[in-house]
């Protein structure tokens, strides 16, 4: 039986989780649809996810549509759980977007959208709430081929808009309006059928066929009309679906590979991986190697079915299993050969903001380091920063809704209470100029047995950080130029401000070291004999030496917003644009309607949210995303406490280095 690995996503409150329970009704999974205001859906199974009413953690539910086994992932609306989004596109057949019939095309559906296309993911549109008052399809219809793609295809007409009897009614080939516009999108993508048409020679068949092919190239985006709380449209989608999506492929017969895309702990602690095969077999007791090297065994698979999970045997390609015995697998970790080709780096875009967690009982920092440490496997973007001189824990974020989430999850899943300090941007420091520096082997005032030379040049904005060499490999051990070239790399994570210092170019001018050296009927003598831990010692001194000498700028994140708001409102959202530091650009009005587009420093993101709707009467929409970083101008030059054990002064550096681990073996000449 074929398999679709689909993907449900929204802007939050567009009504996926009601869509989901509505499918799982439809393929008898379920014999009731849970309600999201309720807490009783198939899919929310976080305590949290219920109170809130709000998807938190992506799910997975399998269930049989006509002859095709759907394994539908439900994914968070709210930008703030983005990463929960971004690690599921890998793994995708296809994908539904969900567009309320009120609200419309809203912030996230633009971001989704695009990345959607982006990444060519074949994609369905289903218009939501044709029930609810304030319903309306052409407006719909209009905002999704000006703000989404203009290559979008009704499917269906609704009818009764704005009422529990609303319904609808599907094109047919009798629909000559429908043909003309489903041959005006496909024509855009296929001549053939343009030359054809003018030659009266266009069947409607060849039509279905072409719609069918260049959905599936994730060229077209048919559009459904319907409603998940009454059912309304809903068979339609499911034809859809079947018809229109690309089942998985994969052989079976092949080397297994497949991609890890979520981990979540069980009720032992254990680590389960989700994973997508997308070629071979995978079979309990089987052993994966990962890229980097690390390995596990699988000790048990489950695969999901018919709203559950079963324990089985094997797992083949194009299902998605869960996987036990995998103690240090890692979101993101793929097995075997590269499933798909993908852009490197994030398909949206990472946390620019960050806060310390303080424990309320001072005792509870160890236990808080662990838990968080977990919360981080489950979310890689969750980045932790350890001040071990402070005892303080910083994490990354994406607003203020997931701060209240992994204090609400501290509380609930580890009795762990804890407040937060004030959110803080995320910066990053670039590179001025050149600048270089070279401490020799016993030479004064160098303590190290080891001879490192670097210069560091700016690089293009978002090359982030390039190692190379100016001095022969096979002038020492390879192992002291990878000591070299990962300590570079950590001590770049704090320049000369505490921020991560990025797009520049480091390269290795001199090397040196002392070989092994061994006295008569004795082993390996360490005090005359270069080690990796005099590379590691020496290394930061001559990284933030060149740093000093280069020069560092500080860049706070940016993000580019639209606000659509009334037009009468614009006099009174102005001033406090400009008190936010927001540099407004275009502007332009829809009737009534002004829309307003600009950069704000991303710290003034959330008082935006929260001062919006007072300025507009409750009818105000921000769409905001991060955009780039601008040099912080005026004022101080905003700077983070160091975690390391701070190079910039050198004497409190090689304290810290010796007392650390004392003697030669933190590298230090006793």
């Amino acid at each position: 039986m074929p398999t679709l690995n689909l993907g449900i996503l929204a802007h939050v409150d567009a009504g996926k989780t009601s869509l989901t329970e509505r499918l799982l009704h439809a393929a008898g999974v379920i014999d009731e649809i849970g309600s999201v205001d309720d807490g009783s859906t198939q899919t929310d199974t976080l305590a949290l996810e219920r109170q809130r009413g709000i998807t938190i953690k992506s799910a997975v539910v399998s269930f049989t549509l006509d002859d095709v086994t759907v394994n539908l992932i439900d994914t968070p609306g709210h930008p703030d759980f983005i990463a929960e989004v971004e690690r599921v596109l890998g793994v995708l057949d296809g994908a539904v977007l969900v567009v309320s019939a009120v609200e419309g095309v809203q912030a996230q559906t633009r971001i989704l959208m695009r990345t959607l296309r982006r990444l060519r993911i074949p994609t369905l549109v289903f218009v939501n709430k044709i029930d609810r008052g304030g319903a309306h399809d052409g407006r719909t219809l209009t905002a999704l081929a000006e703000r989404l793609t203009p290559s979008v295809v009704p499917m269906g007409r609704p009818y009764g808009l704005g009422t529990r009897d609303a319904h609808v009614v599907p094109y047919d080939i009798h629909g000559t309006a429908f043909t003309a516009r489903l041959l005006d999108v496909l024509a855009e993508h296929d001549e053939g059928l343009l030359a054809a048409y003018v030659e009266d020679a266009v069947s409607y068949e060849r039509l279905r066929r072409a719609l069918v092919e260049q959905t599936r190239r994730a060229l077209v985006h048919p559009v459904f009309f319907g409603s998940a709380i009454t059912g309304a449209g809903v068979r339609e989608l499911i034809g859809g679906l079947t018809e229109l999506l690309p089942a998985a492929d994969g052989d079976t017969e092949g080397p297994a590979s497949g991609t890890v895309f979520k981990v979540e702990r069980g009720p032992a602690g254990e680590k389960i991986a989700y994973a997508r095969v997308f070629s071979g077999t995978l079979r309990t007791r089987d052993r994966l190697v990962f890229r980097d090297g690390r390995e596990g065994k699988v000790t048990a698979i489950s695969v999901f079915d018919r709203g559950g999970a079963d324990r089985v045997a094997s797992v083949t390609a194009g299902r998605i299993g869960k996987l036990w015995g995998l103690t240090d697998v890692r979101i993101g970790d793929t097995f075997g050969e590269a499933p798909r080709a993908e852009p490197p780096g994030h398909h949206f875009s990472p946390p620019t903001l960050e806060t310390v967690v303080v424990p309320a009982r001072p005792r509870d920092g160890g236990a808080l380091h662990l838990a968080l440490t977990q919360l981080a496997e489950q979310d890689p973007l969750i980045a932790l920063r350890q001040d071990e001189l402070r005892q303080e824990i910083s994490v990354s974020l994406y607003g203020e809704v997931q701060k209240e989430v992994i204090q609400a999850t501290l509380a609930g899943e580890y009795g762990l209470a804890v407040t937060f300090r004030e959110t803080t941007p995320l910066c990053v420091e670039r590179p001025v100029g050149t600048g270089a520096a070279v401490e020799f082997n016993k030479k004064e005032p160098n303590p190290f047995l080891a001879t490192v030379g670097l210069r560091i040049d700016p690089a293009p904005v978002g090359s982030g950080v390039t190692f190379r060499l100016e001095v022969e490999l096979g002038s020492m051990p390879y192992a002291f130029f990878k000591a070299v070239e990962d300590t570079v790399n950590e001590t770049l994570a704090q320049g000369l401000h505490g921020w991560q210092v990025t797009d520049c170019t480091v390269t290795m001018t001199h090397s040196g070291y002392s070989p092994r050296q061994s006295h008569a009927h004795q082993g390996f003598d360490k005090s005359m004999s270069s080690t990796g831990a005099d590379f590691r010692g020496l290394t930061p001194l001559v990284v933030v030496t060149a740093l000093r000498r280069a020069a560092t700028r500080v860049y706070e994140p940016m993000h580019r917003f639209r606000i659509e708001a009334p037009a009468d409102t614009l006099g009174a959202l102005l001033p406090v644009l400009t008190r936010l530091r927001a540099v407004p650009g275009t502007t332009s009005l829809r009737g009534r309607t002004c829309v307003l587009e600009g950069r704000v420093p991303a710290a003034q993101v959330h008082e935006l949210e929260q001062t919006l709707p007072g300025l507009t009467r409750g009818e105000g929409e921000l769409e905001s995303a991060f955009d780039h970083y601008a040099p912080v101008t005026g004022g101080a030059v905003p700077s983070r406490p160091r975690t390391d054990n701070n190079p910039l002064d050198r004497e409190e550096y090689l304290l810290r280095l010796m007392r650390r681990v004392p003697g030669r073996a933190a590298g230090v000449p006793s």
